[in-house]
């Protein structure tokens, strides 16, 4: 019984273990590899992005945005960067709209009648209605973008997506770029914790 009990416990030990390839890195261990590469940039190619016709000016955005991080370089020249951020990116512009109807109907009819020679007759209505309906149209603005940061040897380095309505100040575009940029920095700080 004991044995059972060992090896039942000892089944339900591996099922709960998380799956790795044997031998093979931890999901940790390849995240502190890809961070360690973040220290490695020195300068950087935005690449086109892919999606709607916004896509050129969301690139531009991002550019301004990776610049004043100062984390690396940018450059317009492809074969002198190190690393190529791509992705893809839209923007959009769009008219969400709400329709409402409510209705309250009531109707009550009462009559008697006699057809003879003398004609006689009592007929009683009532009636009630009320019928009231909104419609709303908001003028909304979305921007997502997805992009990743790749080395010479075609290993992606770090990925990220982010999306926006729109904040306070700035349209959705230039806060998904800002966040991005936000984002690069943390990562980028957390590699340099990492740092031997």
């Amino acid at each position: 019984m004991t044995s059972l009990l060992v090896a039942l416990l000892g089944a339900s030990a591996l099922l709960e273990a998380p799956a790795r390839a044997p031998n093979g890195p931890d999901s940790a261990a390849i995240e502190r590899a890809s961070l360690r590469q973040l220290l490695t940039i020195r300068r950087v190619y935005v690449d086109r992005l892919t999606g709607g016709e916004t896509a050129a000016q969301m690139r531009d955005i991002l550019i301004g945005a990776l610049d004043a991080t100062r984390l690396f370089v940018l450059t317009e020249t492809q074969e002198r960067a190190d690393f190529i951020l791509r992705g893809a990116a839209e923007d959009l512009v769009f008219t969400d709209e709400h329709s409402s109807s409510d209705g309250v109907n009531f109707r009550a009819n009462i009559g008697t009648g006699r057809t003879t020679s003398r004609s006689t007759g009592q007929n009683a209505g009532i009636g009630l209605g009320d019928n009231e309906s909104d419609r709303s149209a908001e003028r909304r603005h979305e921007a997502i973008a997805a992009v990743r940061l790749v080395n010479a040897a075609g290993d992606i380095v770090w990925s990220t997506t982010q999306e926006s309505l729109g904040a306070k100040f700035r349209g959705a575009s230039a806060d998904v770029a800002d966040k991005i940029s936000a984002k690069l920095k943390e990562d980028f700080e957390r590699a340099r914790k990492l740092a031997p």
